[in-house]
């Protein structure tokens, strides 16, 4: 590895703080209003719908690519064209999957869109 790959490359970078935000909502989602979820299903469909999708497809797209920029290997020796082509199908097939997320998650969010709420005590 190169003095310039010592870093993570910044797809890595962001998918660790994606991970680590859906950690962090796990941890503070007990109870919580529905403006509030309003909002947090707006912000997880912009990021899980369609865009989820375009990444998921951008990154197969590239893996399939990388045969032309790299010398990719197997580490047992066999042509990774194989798991390179099944790689890129599960993925493309988690980008449909991330777009119906998406249309659910819209749903959701228009389900609840009148709602409001008073604070115990108010």
């Amino acid at each position: 590895m190169s003095e310039d790959q010592d870093q993570d490359p910044i797809v890595v970078q962001e998918a660790d703080a994606i991970y680590e935000s859906v950690r962090t909502i796990c941890h503070h989602s007990e109870t919580q209003p529905a403006p509030t979820v309003y909002r947090v299903l707006g912000n997880l469909k912009g990021a899980a719908g369609p865009m989820l999708a375009q990444a998921l497809n951008q990154l197969a797209d590239g893996l399939e690519r990388s045969f032309t920029e790299y010398d990719v290997y197997e580490d047992d020796g066999s042509d990774p064209a194989g798991n390179v082509a099944a790689a890129a199908e599960h993925m493309r097939l988690a980008a449909h999957l991330a777009a119906e997320l998406g249309e659910h998650l819209s749903k959701a969010q228009s389900a609840i869109s009148r709602q409001g709420y008073r604070a115990p005590g108010d």
